[in-house]
């Protein structure tokens, strides 16, 4: 992690209940991400947090893993959170297989690379990033057509969790670690 001054510092030094997520990342990532050292104040609130994540992340989940990581990537984009771009950009081109919807997600209502699940997907992230969420009729016909409303209630908790953790991010100001290198200096939003 850089040295430079935060605003609200990460903790130095995680608590000894932290130390299982600290060692897991450290297998998988090869460091702690950034966000375990501000959240290290409110470890029983980040156990919640991670439980939460990992319960939307499961291997029976009911939507796509590449979907979660296409969706959550956007919401991180929309957020302004540079952490959360690049952890969730990572997960996007491991899932997917390629860069291309990385490196297109901005842009997705321009870019052929999107099927129309995708779309509808996409289009309700957006709609319920905004301040307040604007999910017309429109947006919920296009997802009904692709999605039942096991998926759809499944999809609103994975982004509602995904604003939460990008919004804390993004006000606290916790910097990207390169975990996607080729996004380095690229727009985002």
């Amino acid at each position: 992690m850089n040295e430079r001054q935060h605003w609200v510092a990460p903790v130095t030094a995680l608590p000894a209940s932290l130390k299982p997520i600290a060692a897991m990342q450290k297998k998988h990532f090869g460091v702690i991400l950034n966000p375990t050292r501000w959240w290290g104040r409110m470890p029983r609130l980040f156990w919640l947090v991670a439980l939460f994540v990992g319960y939307l992340e499961r291997r029976r989940a009911r939507l796509d893993p590449a979907l979660r990581s296409l969706l959550m990537t956007r919401v991180s984009q929309l957020c302004h959170c540079a952490f959360c771009i690049d952890a969730n950009s990572l997960r996007l081109a491991e899932r997917s297989g390629a860069l291309d919807k990385v490196l297109a997600v901005s842009d997705w209502q321009n870019a052929a690379l999107f099927n129309e699940a995708e779309r509808a997907a996409l289009a309700y992230a957006e709609a319920v990033t905004a301040t307040p969420p604007q999910v017309t009729g429109e947006i919920k016909a296009a997802l009904k057509r692709h999605y039942d409303d096991a998926a759809i209630t499944e999809m609103t908790a994975l982004l509602a969790f995904q604003n939460l953790s990008a919004r804390f991010n993004a006000a606290l100001e916790i910097p990207a670690q390169g975990l996607c290198d080729p996004l380095q200096g690229r727009p985002h939003a």
